[in-house]
């Protein structure tokens, strides 16, 4: 990388252009300028402040394909936003020809070792590739569906107008996240058939999923959620979305507070409670 300043007032341009609530970081009142601080950045890509300061600043040393990605992950780009930091970086970016189904064995060992938390893996078509026993209970019995038919965004968008999880803020905000997060996807990987079909179904299907393509929205990594438990009333927890680099893939978790009564709750379904249950709870955010 001969001449640094391109490349980092490229990072300087996005990183300002975003806010916090679309990486999923919480805003703060005593923000001076908009978007993101170097600190939030080097966390989202997880590298060193002192590093990302450097980049920044056009010293040290040229970061390597796996950095890059990261920034690249972290700065939510575009393909082209991508390939072209890569080619600021005197680099080629990585192939993304298609998506991947396969689900490494240590994301799996990740699932299975989250009893307490719903989780599960979903493909850049939303289709559920992995599980662990507390998502059935959110999202449906995935084990008894033919993998054709393991797609949320089908699901959702599929669902009548008066559909009652539509009277839910929390659903139209889960709804913007996918379609955005299909979006994404499309323009990533263009000659992938499967989002082709995919989006030209739903757009055939859904005005909502129309209207929310149209507006062309990033996609955020956590949206609020709200669960109503027979006996125990209505909590709120956080949908975290996780990156899987380099697959298209997303791990998809429901997370509690920590001391909540509904932490507790899935603690005590996860251990064989049957009054802990969330009875008749499935995929209607």
């Amino acid at each position: 990388m001969d001449d640094k300043t391109d490349f980092s007032a490229f990072l300087r341009q996005q990183r300002d252009r975003l806010t916090p609530g679309e990486v999923g970081l919480p805003s703060t009142s005593h923000r001076r300028t908009p978007g993101l601080r170097r600190q939030e950045v080097a966390q989202l890509a997880g590298i060193s402040i002192d590093y990302y300061i450097k980049l920044e600043q056009g010293r040290g040393a040229t970061p390597s394909a796996q950095v890059l990605s990261a920034l690249a992950r972290a700065l939510l780009l575009t393909r082209d936003e991508r390939e072209y930091l890569f080619t600021l970086a005197g680099d080629t970016a990585p192939s993304t020809t298609g998506p991947s189904s396969t689900v490494s064995s240590s994301v799996r060992f990740l699932l299975e070792n989250m009893p307490e938390v719903p989780a599960y893996v979903v493909d850049a078509s939303w289709n559920v590739l992995a599980w662990n026993d507390l998502a059935e209970y959110f999202i449906g019995e995935l084990t008894a569906m033919p993998p054709a038919d393991r797609n949320l965004a089908r699901w959702m968008f599929r669902a009548p107008a008066d559909h009652p999880h539509w009277s839910s803020p929390s659903s139209r905000a889960f709804a913007q996240i996918v379609a955005a997060d299909l979006r994404s996807s499309f323009l990533r990987y263009p000659r992938f058939a499967e989002i082709n079909l995919l989006v030209d179904e739903l757009k055939n299907a859904s005005p909502l999923f129309g209207e929310l393509w149209d507006q062309k929205s990033a996609s955020t990594p956590v949206v609020q959620k709200k669960l109503t438990i027979p006996d125990r009333g209505d909590f709120s927890f956080d949908c975290q979305m996780l990156s899987i680099a380099d697959t298209g893939q997303q791990l998809v978790t429901y997370c509690a507070e920590p001391g909540s009564p509904v932490r507790e709750a899935l603690r005590q379904f996860a251990e064989g409670d049957p009054t802990a249950a969330p009875q008749a709870v499935r995929y209607t955010t």
